[in-house]
């Protein structure tokens, strides 16, 4: 029997096919669904986390804040971004159109996206195979830049493309454009187009020609690329690019694109401040404002600052302290060159000169590092490269180092007394270059030693200028404020001050001869006198004009340490004092500011006052945040021999101050103020006091060892100061309208060597300063309070002189005090020399 198995039913291949086709399109628009409720959800929910256009209206960008000086100048900035807001009506009408035609041709018909722009770029882009042109509006470029993190995402170009399109709808045309041309970063440290226009120009941006417009609005692209400062003939050919699309846009002809073309162009910053010269004082200006406003309000608020800098003055610092270390510096000689390259090495380092040189041209006066390229031992010239610049360094230029052996190979020679090629030089510009050629220098070196200047106001307490040392780039630490150095004989006359008003006169007779004293180990201490010469008998101005340091503890020892520091304390100094006779020699630290304060007591007629630097703060709106009264002059009012209060300006006698002791003549002790409100002067010695060490100052001046200041031609008081194997030089000093210090030594301590004493090193800066600083102040005499009397001495014994005595001088006194016998003249003791 036969069986048969049945056959399965064959299916339809083409139903087969179709049924997977279904299935994998069903498949597909599920996908497709998903990805669009997916894009739809990320898009709502993208909408509603994008900023808020409507804060745009009212544009507030960060902007710089502003530092005036006393007259009004501006002397300095601080900010974030360096921008200065200009109203679109300021902006020229053909600046706008430059930069429209270079940025975006179809502004004014497109709503926020310029979609043939788009298409344009797209095309260009695919010829070219590679990002040729871009295609954002100018109204996208203020959505990115105001709006948006800088990311480079292709959510970020689409939230850019909807801010836009809400801006359109929000704001007018003008005012994008007022966003834009003051927001857009432009080079050279500029935000906006007014810096901008200062930065590259020298002018404000409504005085600019056409040929520096089209230049400026070629820079968004790449503003250091084109720069007309680093790179001036790429400047050109972006500019020349710009007038051919102004003529095409129609805003210009072909002639006017022409005549700007060949306009020639001077680059050249409008620099409204030198932040090199006045950096200290503007760093002191900041702590004191990021500390009470913060830095988000300091440096973004645009605050109008007023200080009480003179900026003829603070220059003047500037310079006298930079002059005066250099040539301390090269007395002390030549230490030869900063290093040596391979010949392969002067490309890439001259590379990194060249990017740090912001002008076309080196700036005459400039110091730059500069690469020995070639030598001429006959002539003794050295050819020399600074950056991409050649020149010469002629024999005359360098004779302060001495005769320099010039080797003409590479490699560092043994001796610091030769140069040979690969040599790095400091070099200052003579004669700046011409087409990078032919430029002149001098040689020169940065100052190893540092200085630090600080002058005041004596009637107010007002800081007209302040130095804290050589270099702030290189060095933040401010010294005028900050170093605590020792004075020696700097201190003096605070020590002499609180003799006068132990009733000491400057007629008393010390002797200096030598003396020891215990000092607690087996050796003792024998102070000595700086010439090691001993005068035997001499009076107190005699031994301050010059400078006796045995006198000097002799009269410390007599009035009393404890007396001395107290007396220190009322003048202002805070710092810790040493509580033993080494006192008089100026063994105890303070800073330049602490002294040159306590100075202006005595330049001020005995008022006190606080050092101050701001005087008022605006915001941006002109509201008035702080302001400092003018200082408040209290009168002195001091316990006289009977124990009455006097008022020393008025005269008037107040009631009895039967909780004071009567004063012996000459002694001062200033009763306490009340009902002063900000800064005042006040009184804390009697004028007396501070005229008559004026006085003796004077002499120091005349004829002891402060004389180079007597180059000022007017009255002047002052005093040198310096300390053991010559560490530290100091010469603090005034005229009745200004006391200055300065103070010059290394911060390690060493010693400054040759010519490093105060008369030496610290009063030419001061002289040099003071010269410049009166400059149109008139000559003003110290004035004596009319309880001062003269009256004629003998030297030799502190009596008064006879008549015909030609030794005779006379001295003044606090009334009462002065002598009232006559001497017999002892013999004449001649000075004796230590052994």
């Amino acid at each position: 029997m036969e069986i048969y198995q049945a056959q399965p039913k064959k299916r339809s291949r083409k139903k087969e096919t179709g049924s997977k086709a279904k299935a994998l399109l069903v498949t597909l628009s599920g996908c497709a669904i998903i990805v669009v409720l997916a894009f739809v959800g990320y898009l709502f929910y993208m909408l509603g986390t994008l900023p808020k256009v409507d804060r745009l209206a009212d544009y507030r960008p960060p902007i710089l804040s502003q530092v005036y000086g006393a007259d009004g100048n501006l002397v300095g900035e601080f900010y974030l971004e360096r921008r200065i807001v200009v109203p679109v009506d300021k902006i020229p009408k053909r600046l706008i159109q430059a930069f429209v035609s270079a940025e975006d041709s179809n502004f004014y018909q497109h709503k926020g996206i310029d979609y043939q722009g788009i298409l344009r770029a797209a095309f260009k882009n695919l010829i070219s195979l590679r990002k040729k042109e871009g295609a954002s509006t100018i109204t996208q470029q203020v959505a990115k830049s105001m709006l948006l993190t800088p990311e480079k995402k292709f959510s970020r170009k689409l939230k850019e493309a909807i801010l836009a399109k809400r801006m359109e709808e929000r704001l007018s045309k003008d005012e994008i454009l007022y966003i834009y041309l003051n927001q857009i970063y432009l080079g050279a440290g500029a935000y906006g187009v007014e810096l901008a226009a200062e930065s590259y120009f020298g002018k404000e941006v409504d005085k600019l020609n056409l040929a520096e417009m089209a230049m400026l609005a070629g820079l968004p692209k790449a503003p250091n690329a084109y720069s007309p400062i680093k790179h001036f003939d790429k400047a050109k050919e972006r500019q020349t690019y710009v007038l051919e699309r102004m003529v095409k846009e129609g805003y210009i002809t072909q002639a006017e694109a022409d005549y700007a073309k060949a306009t020639p162009i001077a680059i050249h910053s409008l620099k409204r401040v030198n932040a090199d010269q006045s950096a200290y004082f503007l760093e002191e200006v900041r702590q004191e404002l990021e500390a009470k406003y913060g830095e988000e309000r300091l440096y973004k608020d645009g605050l109008k600052i007023y200080t009480t800098m003179n900026a003829e003055m603070q220059k003047g610092a500037y310079d006298s302290v930079v002059n005066g270390l250099k040539a301390l510096d090269k007395r002390q000689g030549f230490r030869g060159p900063a290093k040596y390259l391979q010949e392969q090495e002067v490309d890439t380092f001259c590379k990194k000169v060249e990017d740090g040189i912001d002008s076309l041209t080196l700036k005459q006066g400039g110091t730059y590092q500069g690469v020995v390229t070639g030598v001429n031992p006959a002539k003794q010239e050295i050819s020399v490269r600074v950056g991409d610049r050649a020149g010469t360094l002629i024999k005359k230029n360098m004779e302060w180092a001495g005769k320099l052996e010039l080797i003409n190979s590479w490699g560092k020679p043994e001796s610091k007394k030769a140069v040979a090629l690969g040599a790095v030089l400091e070099l200052q510009v003579k004669e700046p270059d011409v087409n990078k050629a032919g430029a002149v220098f001098a040689l020169d070196q940065t100052p190893e030693t540092q200085a630090a200047l600080i002058a005041l106001d004596p009637m107010t307490g007002a800081v007209r200028a302040m130095v804290g040392g050589y270099d702030y780039k290189k060095s933040q630490f401010n010294r005028a404020m900050q170093a605590k150095r020792n004075p020696g004989s700097a201190f003096k006359p605070v020590i002499y001050a609180a003799a006068l008003d132990k009733g000491m006169t400057p007629a008393s007779i010390i002797n200096d001869s030598q003396v020891e004293y215990d000092s607690g180990d087996d050796r003792g201490w024998k102070p000595k006198n700086y010439d090691n010469v001993y005068r035997g008998p001499v009076t107190m101005r005699e031994a301050l004009t010059n400078s006796i340091n045995v006198v000097s503890v002799k009269i410390l020892e007599q009035i009393g340490v404890s007396s001395a520091i107290q007396y220190a304390k009322k003048l202002g100094i805070t710092s810790p004092l040493a509580a033993n006779l080494t006192l008089a020699l100026g063994s105890s630290s303070l800073t330049p500011l602490e002294l040159t304060s306590a100075y202006a007591v005595f330049a001020s007629g005995g008022y006190r006052t606080t050092p101050y630097f701001i005087t008022k703060v605006l915001d941006r709106d002109g509201k008035v945040l702080e302001e400092v009264p003018e200082p408040k002059i209290q009168a002195p009012v001091f316990a006289n021999a009977s124990g009455a209060k006097v008022d020393q300006e008025e005269g008037a006698e107040a009631k009895p101050a039967d909780s004071q002791p009567p004063a012996q003549p000459g002694q001062s002790e200033p009763l306490p103020a009340t009902g002063a409100t900000g800064p005042s002067a006040v009184p804390v010695i009697a004028p007396e006091v501070a005229y008559i060490m004026t006085n003796l100052m004077e002499s120091v001046v005349s004829s002891g060892t402060g004389q180079r200041a007597r180059a000022l031609g007017r009255p002047v008081a002052g005093k040198t100061g310096t300390t053991n194997d010559m560490k530290d030089a100091w010469f603090v000093g005034y005229v009745p309208q200004l006391v200055a210090g300065v103070w010059v030594g290394y911060d390690q301590e060493r010693s400054l060597g040759a010519g490093g004493s105060g008369g030496q090193a610290a009063a030419p800066i001061w002289t040099e300063f003071m010269q410049r600083a009166l400059g149109g102040i008139p000559v003003k005499q110290f004035s004596a309070p009319s309880n001062v009397t003269f009256a004629l001495i003998d030297p030799h014994t502190g009596k008064l002189a006879k008549e015909g005595n030609p030794a005779a001088v006379q001295e003044c006194f606090i009334s009462g005090s002065e002598p009232t016998s006559y001497d017999q003249e002892p013999p004449k003791q001649e000075p004796v020399a230590s052994p």
